[in-house]
C-alpha cells in the first residue's frame, strides 16, 4: 500500500474503530480486534457481531473469504468472511479491513476468525486464486478444503491472454465450456488438450500453471467435498455476493460503515422474506410422488424447487442395473437420448444408501436425479433421512447447537458475559420466529415474554442470591448432599435410574420393530395409490381423447 493511499485511510480508519467500539459499548456480543493488540491504522482489523457468530453455528460448513479488493482496486482493502443460509442466501461471519497486505495479515484475520468461532473449522472454504491466501489458509485452516474460485480464474484468464480473447472470440466459449461441462477426468483431459491444440497455445504459462492447480478450481476435482453451490444464478459471478452494490470500488472507508449496515439490513430483509414464503404458502406439485410432498413441507421454498427439479428429470432418465452383489447393487442411469452420459449409482438396500458419480448430494445436499430414478425403481417412496440435509430445511435454526458444534466456553468474564449474551439471545430469536407465524402463537410468545420479564426484574432487584433462594424455596430437587446417608440415597437413585433406562430401552426396540412393520406396510400402501393414480390418470386421458375423436 502506497503511502498516499496510508494517509488516506489514516482518518477512515479511526473512524472506523470508533464506531466499533461504540457498537462494542452498545452490545457485549459485538466483538472486534485490532492486530497487535492496539488502536494504530497500521495493523489489520476484524468484526463481527453475535448474529454472525450465531449463524456459524447452523451455516459454518462452507465459507467464502471474499478479498475482491485486491483484484478489482478498491479504494478500501475491505475484506469478509461469508455463508450461505437455508434459503441458499449469502450470510455474513465476519468482517475485516486488511491495511497491511502481507502474508502474516491475512494468518492473522483468518486466525482471529477461527478463534472467535470457538476454532471450529468449515468444511470447505473458498478464495480467489492467490499465492498469499493460499498459504494463510494450508497455515490456518489444514483441516478445510480449499477451493479458489472459478470466476476469478476466468477473470485472469481474461487479462492474461487479452490478446488471443480479442482475435478468437470463440475461445472464451469453448475454455468455459471445457471447465463446466467435464463430467469425468477422462472427458476434461481429452477437452484440455483439444483446446490447447486448436488455438495452438500448448507454451502458455499460464495456463500451464493454473492447469497445474486443476484440483483446487476446477468443478469436476472438487465435487467430494461440500460447498453448497447449487447451480443459482448470484453464485456465478463470483465471490462479492454479500457487499455487491455496496461496497465497490469507488466506496471510501468514510462510507464503509454506512454501506456495511445497509448490506447487513438488505440481506437480514430478504431472509425475512424468505421464512416467510417458505412458512406462508404452499407450492405447486408436479408429480403423485409422496416423496415430493414430504420434500415440499420439509426443505425450504427455493431449496425445494431445486429438489423439484431433480425429481421432474427422473422421468426422462431410467435406471438399468446392471450388477448386483449381496445387499448391494448398481446401476446405470441415462437421460434418453443421451446415454453416452450414463451415471453410475450404487445402491445399498440395507442401509437405504445411494451413491452417484455425479457426486451432487456430496458437493450441494441435494440429492440428484439418478439417485431419485433408482429410488423410483426400487419403490423407495420417501426420502431417507441421510438426504435430509438440515442445513437446507425449514427448521434449520430450530433447535440450539449440538455438543458437537458447540464452541467452548471462555473462562473470562468479558467472554463469559458474550457467551451468556449470545445463548438468551438465541434463545429469544426463537420466540420471535415463531411468534410471527400468526395472531395466536404471537399473543402467547408475547405473554411468556412479559412474564420472563417480571421475574427477571424480580431477581435483579433482590441481588445475586435471589435465584438460589428462589429454587430452595419452590422446592427444588436441586439439593446438595454432604451426608454418608444422603449419598447413599443418591446411589440408590442412580441404581433406579440406571434400571428404568434397559426397561425404556427394551420397550424402545419393540416399538422401533412394530414400527418398521407399520412402515413397510405403509410403503406398499402408497405404492398401490400411486399406482392407481397413473392408470387413473391414463384412463383420463383416453377418456379425454376418445371424446376429441
Amino acid at each position: 500500500m502506497s503511502s498516499g493511499r496510508e494517509r488516506a485511510l489514516g482518518v477512515g480508519v479511526q473512524h472506523v474503530l470508533d464506531y466499533l467500539k461504540r457498537m462494542q459499548a452498545e452490545n457485549p456480543a459485538f466483538f472486534y480486534a485490532v492486530e497487535g493488540d492496539n488502536d494504530q491504522s497500521g495493523g489489520s482489523i476484524f468484526w463481527a457481531d453475535a448474529t454472525a457468530r450465531t449463524y456459524y453455528t447452523y451455516f459454518g460448513d462452507t465459507v467464502t473469504f471474499d478479498t475482491t479488493y485486491r483484484t478489482n482496486r478498491y479504494r478500501v482493502p475491505f475484506a469478509s468472511f461469508t455463508g450461505l443460509n437455508h434459503h441458499g442466501q449469502p450470510v455474513l461471519f465476519g468482517c475485516a479491513l486488511i491495511l497491511n497486505d502481507s502474508e502474516s495479515s491475512f494468518i492473522w484475520v483468518l486466525q482471529t476468525w477461527l478463534h472467535l468461532m470457538a476454532g471450529r473449522y468449515p468444511i470447505s472454504i473458498t478464495t480467489d486464486p492467490d499465492g498469499i491466501i493460499q498459504v494463510a489458509v494450508s497455515q490456518v485452516l489444514p483441516g478445510s478444503r480449499h477451493r479458489f474460485c472459478k470466476w476469478g480464474i476466468f477473470r485472469e484468464t481474461q487479462e492474461k491472454l487479452a490478446d488471443l480473447y480479442q482475435s478468437h472470440p470463440t475461445f472464451e466459449f469453448e475454455f468455459k465450456r471445457c471447465i463446466n461441462e467435464a463430467e469425468t477426468i477422462q472427458e476434461f483431459e481429452a477437452s484440455w488438450e483439444s483446446l490447447l491444440q486448436r488455438y495452438n497455445i500448448t507454451d502458455k504459462e499460464w495456463l500451464q500453471s493454473i492447469y497445474s492447480a486443476r484440483e483446487q478450481w476446477v468443478p469436476l476435482y472438487m465435487r467430494d467435498a461440500f460447498f453448497g453451490d447449487l447451480g443459482l444464478a448470484d453464485r456465478s459471478e463470483g465471490l462479492n455476493t454479500f457487499f455487491g452494490g455496496h461496497v465497490n470500488a469507488s466506496a471510501t472507508i468514510q462510507m464503509l460503515i454506512k454501506q456495511y449496515e445497509k448490506a447487513v439490513a438488505n440481506w437480514h430483509e430478504k431472509e425475512l422474506k424468505a421464512d416467510y414464503d417458505t412458512t406462508n404458502t404452499s407450492p405447486v406439485l408436479k408429480t403423485p410422488s409422496p416423496m415430493e410432498k414430504q420434500a415440499a413441507g420439509l426443505f425450504t421454498r427455493r431449496i425445494f424447487m431445486k429438489f423439484q427439479e431433480e425429481l421432474v428429470e427422473t422421468l426422462a432418465n431410467s435406471a438399468t442395473k446392471i450388477e448386483d452383489s449381496g445387499g448391494v447393487s448398481t446401476y446405470r442411469v441415462a437421460k434418453y437420448g443421451e446415454e453416452h452420459k450414463a451415471h453410475t449409482v450404487s445402491f445399498n438396500s440395507f442401509e437405504m444408501k445411494a451413491t452417484c458419480s455425479c457426486r451432487m448430494f456430496e458437493y450441494s445436499g441435494i440429492i440428484c436425479r439418478h439417485i431419485l430414478a433408482v429410488f423410483r425403481a426400487k419403490n423407495v417412496l420417501t426420502l431417507p433421512s441421510q438426504y435430509i440435509l438440515k442445513r437446507w430445511t425449514r427448521n434449520a435454526k430450530s433447535s440450539s447447537m449440538t455438543d458437537e458444534n458447540a464452541p467452548e466456553v471462555p473462562v473470562g468474564p468479558q467472554e463469559s458475559l458474550t457467551v451468556r449474551y449470545n445463548n438468551l439471545r438465541q434463545e429469544a430469536i426463537k420466540y420471535v420466529e415463531e411468534g410471527a407465524k400468526s395472531i395466536y402463537i404471537y399473543n402467547v410468545a408475547m405473554d411468556g415474554l412479559q412474564e420472563a420479564a417480571k421475574k427477571v426484574a424480580a431477581v435483579k432487584n433482590k441481588g445475586p442470591g435471589a435465584a438460589l433462594d428462589g429454587n430452595l424455596a419452590n422446592g427444588s430437587s436441586k439439593e446438595f448432599h454432604t451426608s454418608g446417608e444422603n449419598h447413599m440415597l443418591t446411589f440408590q437413585s442412580v441404581d433406579e435410574k440406571k434400571k428404568k433406562i434397559r426397561e425404556l430401552t427394551v420397550a424402545l426396540e419393540s416399538t422401533n420393530q412394530r414400527c418398521e412393520v407399520y412402515r413397510t406396510n405403509l410403503l406398499a400402501i402408497l405404492k398401490d395409490m400411486e399406482d392407481q393414480k397413473l392408470k387413473l390418470s391414463v384412463k383420463v386421458q383416453n377418456a379425454r381423447l376418445s371424446l376429441k375423436e
